[in-house]
């Protein structure tokens, strides 16, 4: 009968009555357009000067000492941490000892009194470190994040993250790893080969890093296939490296029982982004078959890359093209980078791409870039017809994504009152970004963050969405949502129906 028909909910974007498209359209060269970037840009700024403070400091050099005290304990329990082949050293990889910079959020520490120290780690997750084996045989450091509630009645969906390259250890990543967690998901987060408290390189001399940026893409195969392995089906490497070094390492990942392994997202940044575009393409039509061991097919089912999705020739990497090179130069930074060494891939699942106002040197702009210019990879996947969100906001930078102290960054801890970081600019919307997109694709009903996924996605009149966006580069998004209306739109800022 008509009247027991169920009519679907239209979801429409909102929109904020106070944004002001002021710097969008401002006219260039002029005085508008000039106070617009000098603010733009004196938020790189906000980052190291709140870190100044004594209570941020006080914590700061506390996990500095704690975190090198842990890594000289280690070296002495094994030492070959420090005399081996693999030529670790307290100054490789850079970020060996977690110290200083590396550090990260120092309140995101069980060492750490507060929400997100040993609140955290006692309350809301269990959190076990693990050395495994890449395919080449170097050891590689990471964490299992699982939340208290997960059980093998009730198991999560789960999440991998991959670092960025040189000084972007896992610890820089712990905003995410916590946030996700108390979304609801298990995650690995791991120290691709090179980087952090992994081996620098492999017993036959392989290198790691951005001297060989296939360990973003490889390791983050092997990285899925240790997630995924089981007592009954053993990560493979490690059985294939066995006796390489006297290191005890997982044969399987501990936390297997808690974890559901029929959904799986990828997250990355940097490199790591690059990795993440590559092995969420593996095994589309017109790419390589998925190299994993674990499984005969491609798992992935969602992907972030922070700073940013490429396009399977190598293209649309944000934090290179917001440098403003000439394109020999463009075209010569991203070869140094890839070292044309690219598997063949293509779109295939539902990618979220952030991009920030500036790169990895971060320097005022003279002219206006190209506000399409962050829209490279976005518009490979719409022309794949996969889903697709890119976006980004004010006076970020590429360190935004990687909360290292002293870099230039916007706002990420400004309020340290309740013993944690609170507050900041760009941080806050790139977690609720994240973490909406992975629940659009991971969550099932009666699960968190479900039900109001699309909401959130659309949700443009919120405190942190369009009016924070870039107004150098457009936001843009193109993906159906869960009552079947496709939620396009092109330049987010200008408003959306």
């Amino acid at each position: 009968m008509k009247g027991d028909q169920i009519t679907e909910p239209t979801l429409v974007p909102t929109r904020s009555d106070s944004i002001s498209l002021q710097c969008d359209n401002a006219d260039f060269p002029g005085p508008v357009w000039a106070d617009c970037e000098a603010s733009n840009y004196a938020k790189t700024l906000e980052a190291p000067a709140e870190q100044l403070s004594i209570p941020f400091q006080r914590r700061y050099l506390e996990q500095t000492r704690a975190n090198i005290q842990a890594w000289a304990e280690r070296s002495l329990i094994d030492p070959s941490w420090a005399l081996s082949l693999t030529l670790n050293t307290p100054l490789t990889p850079l970020c060996a000892t977690y110290g200083l910079p590396c550090t990260g959020d120092p309140f995101r520490y069980p060492e750490a009194e507060g929400p997100d120290g040993d609140q955290f780690f006692s309350n809301e997750a269990d959190v076990t470190n693990v050395v495994i084996y890449d395919r080449e045989c170097a050891r590689l450091s990471g964490s299992l994040w699982i939340p208290k509630s997960a059980s093998a009645d009730k198991p999560v969906p789960t999440i991998v993250i991959t670092n960025g390259s040189v000084q972007a250890p896992e610890t820089a990543y712990r905003w995410a790893a916590q946030t996700l967690v108390r979304a609801g998901y298990g995650v690995f987060a791991y120290d691709p080969r090179g980087q952090g408290r992994s081996d620098l390189q492999t017993p036959m001399l392989e290198q790691g890093s951005n001297i060989n940026p296939k360990v973003f893409w490889e390791g983050q195969v092997d990285a899925i296939d240790f997630f995924r392995s089981t007592p009954e089906k053993p990560y493979p490497h490690d059985a294939a490296c066995e006796g390489t070094s006297p290191t005890v390492t997982a044969s399987y990942n501990p936390e297997w029982s808690r974890l559901d392994r029929e959904r799986l997202g990828i997250a990355g940044h940097s490199l790591g982004a690059m990795g993440v575009s590559v092995v969420q393409g593996y095994g589309a039509p017109g790419a390589d078959p998925w190299p994993g061991l674990m499984d005969n097919m491609n798992p992935v089912d969602v992907a972030v890359a922070w700073d940013s999705l490429i396009t399977p020739t190598g293209d649309g990497l944000t934090t290179a093209s917001n440098l403003q090179l000439p394109p020999v130069l463009y075209d010569a930074l991203l070869l140094a980078i890839t070292q044309g060494v690219l598997p063949d891939f293509e779109p295939r699942v539902p990618a979220m791409s952030f991009f920030a106002d500036y790169g990895f040197l971060p320097a005022p702009y003279l002219a206006p870039p190209d506000p399409e210019g962050s829209k490279v990879a976005f518009k490979a996947w719409q022309q794949a017809d996969v889903p697709v969100y890119a976006l980004g906001f004010q006076g970020t930078t590429h360190f935004d994504f990687s909360l290292l102290p002293q870099f230039p960054a916007s706002s990420w801890c400004p309020d340290v009152s309740t013993g944690a970081c609170s507050g900041g600019w760009g941080r806050p919307s790139v977690t609720y970004y994240t973490v909406a997109w992975f629940d659009r694709w991971l969550k099932r009903p009666g699960e968190q963050g479900h039900d109001d996924a699309d909401e959130r996605l659309i949700d443009d009149g919120w405190q942190g969405g369009a009016e924070k966006m870039s107004f150098h580069y457009h936001s843009a998004r193109d993906y159906p949502d869960r009552h079947g209306k496709q939620q396009a739109c092109e330049i987010i800022r200008e408003g959306c129906s």
